[in-house]
């Protein structure tokens, strides 16, 4: 009798763990298996959430086909103590031990909400955005001026700026002057430190920054301004032969001219050719982005045209009365300006005007510059019609 309950219970036994086993087996297969989302999704972990709530957020969005499988193989392996807050962006398809490595994993939000501070020639803005998972791009949900007193701070970026995974970022246009950038790292108040001094003109790298709460505004400077050697060491390694110019620093001045006069990247050899061919003739420079940084010393716009008491006034600035380069660039060129100022194209034109498309028309003498001029009077005098 005893030895047929033995028997017995040694062949459930057998039953059991090959039942156990199998169990193991598909649980392990459910793990690794290609998963049900049919498009990405950005999933939030916050700060001191838990493997069972991820795993709630999952089931609730179809991201996994069983929530207990998830716990418990995210247990098993190790990994549920591991859990890291953020957003992250999780594929189409994507497997639980997929989907575990990705919250644990830990590092950069790659998803979510992140607050652009941008610092333009004309304006200063503050860019909510959030990336679309189905199109990986980030979709704008709130714009707005901070130094205009009339427009409320959207509840939106209060909100999200608080928030421990927003991703923030200082982002400089091509052209701006040191002081505006100076001015426009005060409205990002999520960093910190006052600025002393503002830094040489032309020295600063314009470029996306990427920052974190808490960082130093003076130490972010630091970073333009070496950035901005390590462009202009390059491209002055790469120059081309026989410049009107003996120095990078006058090269920087060079391209922050070239800089201000065209915001097209095709143009920017052909403008800097202009002024190249100016110098080796002898002829004075002649641009009125000079002229207005010795009226404004780079702090803002000039919001106006130049009076003819501007143009006819000598100072260091004013290319229509000294000879050759101004004393210091009138701007922080990008990178394509300066290497335009290094690698001019090899042209015969000494003017050029605007040909009313946003670029310009370019010429070799001065009767085929007054037809040009004459051609962007006209469009001038047509849309004042209009």
């Amino acid at each position: 009798m005893w030895r047929a309950i033995a028997s017995n219970a040694l062949t459930l036994f057998i039953i059991l763990f090959i039942a156990a086993a199998g169990l193991v087996g598909w649980g392990q297969s459910q793990y690794k298996a290609e998963g049900p989302l049919t498009d990405p999704i950005c999933l939030r972990v916050p700060s001191g959430s838990t493997m069972s709530a991820v795993s709630a957020d999952l089931v609730s969005r179809s991201a996994v086909s069983d929530g207990r499988v998830f716990r418990i193989a995210a247990d098993y392996t190790g990994k549920a103590s591991q859990l890291k807050a953020g957003s992250f962006l999780v594929p189409a398809g994507a497997s639980m031990a997929d989907i575990t490595d990705i919250v644990t994993r830990g590092g950069q939000s790659t998803c979510g909400t992140e607050i652009v501070y941008r610092i333009g020639v004309t304006r200063t803005g503050i860019q909510v955005r959030e990336l679309d998972p189905s199109t990986n791009r980030f979709v704008e949900v709130a714009e707005f001026d901070p130094t205009d007193s009339e427009v409320a701070t959207p509840e939106v970026y209060t909100r999200r700026s608080a928030e421990p995974d927003t991703r923030f970022r200082v982002a400089l246009a091509e052209g701006v002057t040191s002081w505006q950038i100076v001015e426009g790292l005060k409205s990002v108040e999520v960093m910190t430190g006052d600025v002393i001094a503002v830094p040489p003109e032309g020295r600063l790298a314009p470029d996306s920054y990427e920052i974190v709460s808490g960082d130093d505004r003076g130490d972010l400077l630091a970073l333009m301004e070496a950035r901005q050697t390590e462009r202009l060491e390059a491209a002055w390694s790469e120059r081309a032969a026989d410049l009107p110019y003996d120095t990078p620093a006058e090269a920087l001045i060079m391209a922050s001219i070239v800089e201000k006069e065209t915001g097209l990247a095709e143009e920017r050899q052909q403008v800097a050719s202009v002024f190249v061919n100016r110098l080796n003739q002898g002829m004075k420079l002649q641009t009125d982005p000079t002229v207005i940084y010795g009226v404004t010393n780079g702090k803002g716009v000039l919001g106006r045209g130049l009076r003819q008491s501007e143009l006819r006034r000598e100072t260091p600035f004013n290319t229509y009365v000294i000879e050759g380069l101004p004393p210091t660039p009138i701007a922080n060129p990008g990178l394509a300006a300066i290497e335009a100022a290094l690698n001019p194209d090899s042209t015969n034109f000494i003017f050029f005007v605007a040909d009313g498309t946003g670029g310009h028309a370019f010429a070799e003498t001065l009767a085929e510059h007054n037809e040009n001029v004459a051609k962007w009077r006209a469009i001038e005098a047509e849309r004042a019609e209009n």
